[in-house]
């Protein structure tokens, strides 16, 4: 194996995101006194939302110059489409944008790609079948798309509804790339060109890192975790259709996001409205630190991680409802463990 087909863009990657995100902090014309506000990143309205940007510079510098690299139209569709993400997300870091914007702005993304051939074309069930949509037909072709709007649709929002505290987005997001880059190595997928793009994501992640672990001085802003939510739904379809391996790492993320768009449904609020009802908030407020919980969902993730690289599609759907089922645990218990706080607080 060549590691300097590697090693090259991941460092790249790494100094490339450091170095914007010293720019962006330190000269006068990208800095504001307060950007905009929001329910997630309470108390740090003055930090800079420009971290997303870098990410994105980084990626789209790196893949276009690597050498290595050529670009077939899954990699066009990659490019553009992530320069649309980055450009809706800066939009939105501005100027907080509705719902509805934020639903029509997914669809078309997913549209671009799925012009561009980044389809999910067959998936594995536990039992070795495949269900395909490869063949042609107005109806499979619908099924197809339909199935990859709603990987995107997850992988997305579940990504960026857990940018809430300081190194959290990027632990997760790190861990996931570097999956990705492993399993795209392996011999029965043997995709070095995804492998590179993965090791591209995890170096700019791993710089943003270098600044967002608590306590932070940048933060992702919508730009940065709809920039990598896209990456990691697009990494898993264009790496041999690997959204099983994917969802089993962001199991966490998934559960979480599930978890709160069930208890928004319950209170009568839109699934898409910011709240404190994830997992991370509650941890904090039961007196967990920001960093702790950080570590904690990265731990979580990385274990999961490597059970996804060395097991087969069986040992991968069992440890997804394994996996299910220990966090959904967690997430009853530390719901009750903190309506049992907010009772006692409102009793004093």
């Amino acid at each position: 194996m060549r590691f300097d087909l590697f090693l090259l863009p991941l460092l790249i990657a790494f100094s490339v995101t450091i170095g914007l995100c010293l720019l962006f902090l330190l000269v006068p014309m990208f800095q504001r006194q307060v950007w905009r506000h929001g329910k997630r990143h309470q108390g740090k309205h003055s930090l800079s939302r420009l971290g997303g940007v870098a990410m994105g510079i980084a990626f789209m510098g790196t893949v276009v110059f690597d050498p290595h690299l050529v670009m077939t139209r899954e990699f066009f569709g990659l490019l553009i489409g992530g320069l649309l993400v980055c450009g809706f997300g800066l939009w939105d870091d501005f100027r907080e944008l509705s719902f509805k914007a934020q639903a029509f702005f997914q669809v078309a993304v997913t549209i671009i790609i799925f012009t561009f051939g980044i389809r999910i074309t067959a998936i594995k069930v536990p039992f070795g079948e495949v269900l395909l949509f490869s063949e042609q037909g107005m109806l499979l072709t619908l099924l197809s798309f339909l199935v990859l709007f709603g990987w995107m649709l997850l992988v997305m929002n579940a990504v960026n509804w857990m940018d809430g505290l300081d190194g959290l987005l990027g632990g997760v997001s790190f861990i996931t790339f570097l999956t990705v880059f492993f399993l795209s190595l392996k011999p029965e997928v043997n995709q070095p060109p995804v492998a590179i793009l993965a090791i591209i994501a995890a170096g700019l992640t791993a710089g943003f890192l270098f600044f967002n672990l608590h306590p932070a001085k940048i933060l992702a802003g919508t730009t940065g975790s709809m920039f990598l939510g896209f990456l990691i739904a697009v990494l898993a379809i264009i790496a041999g259709t690997k959204v099983a391996t994917a969802l089993l790492v962001l199991t966490l993320p998934v559960a979480d996001a599930l978890w709160v768009i069930g208890e928004r449904f319950v209170a009568r609020v839109s699934i898409f409205q910011s709240d404190q009802r994830h997992l991370h908030y509650k941890l904090r407020k039961l007196g967990w630190k920001e960093g702790h919980i950080a570590w904690l969902f990265s731990i979580l993730t990385g274990i999961i991680a490597v059970v996804a690289l060395n097991t087969a599609v069986l040992g991968k759907f069992i440890a997804f409802l394994l996996s299910l089922t220990v966090i959904f645990s967690l997430l009853i218990f530390v719901a009750y463990r903190t309506k049992q706080k907010e009772r006692l607080r409102a009793s004093l």
